[in-house]
């Protein structure tokens, strides 16, 4: 059995043929550093992850980009399958940005490929298969005390989407196919105080059937229906997901405001109580000109008061619609930054905004 909340939540009953508990070895191991530092001075930051290179596998290979005591928000880009692992902290939220695996677990395998979004509950041993040369993955692990799950607002009591949400059950993919295996295997551990690799006497994947509704699924962000209006909507509005101390919002091809006086590109404004994280999977019109490209990570934290780049709200007067695509992290806690994602920052981001004002700035703001 796989319970949240002490069993009195969310569960699923796993049928094994051979005891899951049997370990015959255990050594301790690290994984990715998750060192973090302080955004200071207090700056916007933009992180250009396709500068990072390849790596080995989607879960050894991660990069830590930002993070603090709710979540941990990570990338790769891997060549190579990974092995069995088990994130014992928290569930993970894993975009992908491009490429295609098979996600398998004992629930079975979920095909997925880019633009899904894969929700893995905590304590799920999985791996990823990959069905392309290469996967690159946004990773946002909960490291709180919850689940991510879809928003409440679009839940009736007993769990079922309500008419109105941007998405719904026929949306949502589960596992099939049960996989089948035996002999011993080893499969590595995350907890609060650590990474466990464990050798275990029988194979975790030689479930014969299941039930329940705690299980990793996929929906894609193609299938988020976004809400429009004659004035501009605020992000709360693309909500696709919520954790503990933050949302996550799906930012998709959409009519522009339609009202004739409409300021189509989001106004300057101060998010008092988040950080808030974009990562970029198409053209962003409030962006253009900055340097912001495919894979682009920005941050604007709470304190900073940001808006569109100078000439954005020109650009988009005769519009009538957007293809931007990206993916949206609200924190409502401070943000600290990976010490390996320093390393493929643009200095020159937070500077931006003065271009076109008649300021002239160096490239480290003095």
């Amino acid at each position: 059995m796989q319970g949240e909340e002490g069993f009195s939540w969310t569960q699923s009953f796993l049928y094994h043929r051979k005891l899951p508990t049997v370990i015959t070895a255990a050594d301790s191991v690290e994984l990715e550093s998750r060192e973090l530092v302080t955004n200071d001075p207090l700056l916007p930051r933009h992180v250009l992850t396709h500068k990072l290179g390849t790596v080995s596998d989607p879960v050894t290979g991660r990069t830590v980009i930002v993070g603090n005591a709710d979540l941990t928000v990570s990338y790769v880009a891997a060549t190579e399958s990974s092995g069995l692992y088990r994130n014992a902290i928290g569930d993970e939220l894993c975009f992908v940005e491009s490429g295609s695996a098979v996600l398998e677990s004992p629930y079975g395998r979920l095909a997925v490929g880019e633009g899904d979004y894969v929700v893995i509950p905590t304590s799920t041993t999985h791996r990823w298969v990959l069905t392309s040369d290469e996967l690159r993955l946004l990773v946002v692990e909960g490291t709180g005390s919850g689940h991510i799950r879809p928003p409440k607002r679009f839940m009736s009591p007993v769990g079922q989407f309500l008419d109105g949400s941007p998405f719904n059950e026929r949306d949502l993919r589960a596992p099939d196919e049960l996989i089948q295996e035996e002999g011993e295997v080893e499969v590595v551990v995350r907890t609060r105080t650590g990474c466990t690799r464990y050798q275990y006497a029988f194979h975790p994947f030689d479930v014969v059937g299941w039930d329940g509704y705690n299980y990793p699924y996929a929906l894609n962000i193609s299938d988020y229906m976004p809400s429009t209006g004659a004035l501009h909507l605020p992000p709360p509005t693309y909500v696709t997901f919520e954790g503990p101390g933050f949302v996550v919002c799906s930012f998709v091809p959409r009519l522009f405001d339609y009202h004739p006086d409409a300021v189509k590109v989001p106004y300057a404004h101060s998010n008092v109580d988040s950080d808030e994280v974009l990562f970029y999977t198409g053209d962003f019109i409030s962006r253009a000109g900055t340097g912001i490209e495919q894979g682009s990570m920005s941050l604007h934290p709470a304190g900073y008061i940001h808006g569109p780049q100078p000439g954005s709200h020109e650009k988009t007067l005769e519009v009538k619609s957007t293809t931007e695509t990206a993916v949206m992290i609200d924190t409502f806690a401070p943000l600290q930054i990976g010490a390996a994602a320093l390393g493929v920052e643009d200095p020159a981001y937070p500077w931006s905004w003065a271009r076109g004002t008649g300021q002239a700035v160096a490239a480290d703001g003095r």
